[in-house]
């Protein structure tokens, strides 16, 4: 006769399955909800903040006479609340993070949160650095060389929604190409690759670095190589820092005793040392 209880472990497994559901969507909901705040804020400021954006294009255009225009008939409400909806994300994004980071942390192990941490820490920096290097340097620069390629005679006018597309790709571009150096550590950190093996690939980084270069940035040798540049910096940087990291196996097999690396072993199925028995015949 079958036992019309259900089996303990599973139900354990399905309730802890669910409640990590359940925390998972607290944390998303926090997130979120925070997010539209910044953004009901930020939308009184939505002309201020667009003016900001767009700074570094209207210092070229304003002595060239030129100015940017609007094509779509909701373009001038829509595209500030855009740039808004971006300085919210923005602003709200440590907290965002905070939370991806109380959900994860209880799954890791002390050492494992020792190195996940700063490393999250050093991505942000990293990405709102790479995004600086664009408005800072990057734009004024580009926008300064298209100015100096506008034939005699042609009015050099913009839409405000395309400038913002391209604003958009081009901070992206930059932020997520001074990740370079968390790439390389975690790949390092998880064993998949070796630092020779980094360092023989060098030149290939190189040539992909100016071909993405290339593909996000206008077509001129100043703003590929102000992108390209700063991706083989960066990618010899996380080669040092990587000098100083142990794979995870590695780190693993030290943590563990010798008798708890032969338990383990056998559980699953693998002697840990060879112990021949002797022949009985």
């Amino acid at each position: 006769m079958e036992n019309p209880e259900k089996n303990p472990p599973e139900n354990g497994v399905e309730e802890g399955f669910i409640s990590h559901l359940v925390e998972l969507r607290s944390r998303l909901i926090r997130s979120i909800v925070l997010v539209a705040l910044l953004f009901v804020g930020f939308a009184f400021y939505a002309r201020e903040l667009y003016a900001l954006a767009a700074q570094p294009l209207l210092t070229v255009l304003q002595p060239l006479g030129g100015k940017m225009i609007v094509t779509d008939v909701a373009g001038n409400f829509l595209v500030p609340m855009q740039v808004a909806f971006m300085a919210a994300f923005l602003v709200g994004l440590p907290y965002v993070l905070y939370q991806l980071w109380s959900f994860v942390a209880p799954g890791l192990y002390a050492h494992e949160k020792r190195f996940a941490l700063p490393l999250l820490v050093m991505s942000v920096l990293l990405f709102l650095a790479g995004m600086a290097v664009a408005y800072f340097l990057v734009f004024p620069a580009v926008f300064f060389v298209m100015s100096r390629l506008t034939p005699e005679g042609a009015a050099w006018m913009t839409d405000i929604g395309k400038y913002v597309s391209f604003v958009l790709v081009i901070v992206t571009a930059f932020g997520l190409a001074f990740e370079v150096p968390v790439a390389v550590i975690l790949l390092v950190k998880a064993g998949l690759v070796g630092i020779g093996q980094l360092r023989e690939v060098r030149p290939y980084v190189i040539v992909a670095a100016f071909v993405v270069g290339a593909i996000f940035t206008p077509p001129d040798i100043i703003s590929q190589s102000m992108l390209a540049i700063p991706i083989c910096l960066l990618y010899e940087a996380g080669l040092w820092v990587a000098r100083f990291i142990r794979p995870s196996g590695e780190a693993n097999a030290d943590l563990m005793s010798d008798a708890e690396l032969d338990a383990a072993l056998h559980a699953s199925g693998i002697r840990a040392r060879d112990s021949e028995a002797p022949n009985p015949q």
